[in-house]
């Protein structure tokens, strides 16, 4: 199975400048700002779960944008909530990518209940209308170029990358720089 991080280095090396990334606290951000530092990127940092209710206000605020969430299984279990209002709102803009490990790798591994969840379901019946499982990952199968509300749920590894750095940026900075892209 591939490692979340070389999908997130895949998806970072497609990602357009002219696109917005929203991602989920924990290793999936450090991993985001590890491959791909950017102004365009908002790194959540101890929200776990809130990284799709963040980005469907901004997608709203900015219709012209195109709002890439990359959200871990837990983030995405923890905050269902948000997909059903995501899908209630048809936000055309957002690619919602689920990373998922069946764990919640950031705080010790612990399982998840992805395995036993079916997460493109959940999206197909919050109103997102274009969903996709990817057990094997291909970054041609990830497309930003929808003009519809797409959801991926793509299978990773768990893997221990203790050496990685924090966001180094301070949420002030985050915010402040990311402000200027809207």
């Amino acid at each position: 199975m591939i490692s979340r991080s070389e999908v997130i280095k895949k998806i970072m090396e497609k990602t357009g400048s002219e696109n917005l990334v929203i991602s989920t606290t924990g290793m999936i951000s450090r991993e985001v700002f590890k491959h791909k530092d950017r102004q365009q990127n908002f790194y959540m940092i101890g929200s776990m779960g809130l990284a799709s209710s963040f980005a469907l206000g901004i997608a709203k605020s900015n219709p012209n944008k195109k709002i890439i969430i990359l959200d871990g299984d837990g983030s995405f279990l923890m905050n269902l909530g948000a997909a059903a209002c995501i899908g209630f709102y048809n936000a055309k803009n957002i690619v919602h990518i689920v990373l998922d490990n069946f764990s919640y790798e950031s705080t010790g591994s612990q399982n998840s209940i992805s395995k036993n969840i079916d997460l493109c379901n959940i999206a197909k019946s919050s109103g997102y209308k274009f969903v996709k499982e990817l057990i094997d990952f291909n970054i041609n199968k990830v497309s930003f170029d929808k003009n519809e509300l797409s959801f991926y749920r793509i299978h990773v590894g768990i893997e221990s990358n203790e050496e990685i750095s924090r966001v180094t940026h301070s949420p002030e900075e985050i915010i402040k720089k990311f402000k200027l892209q809207l």
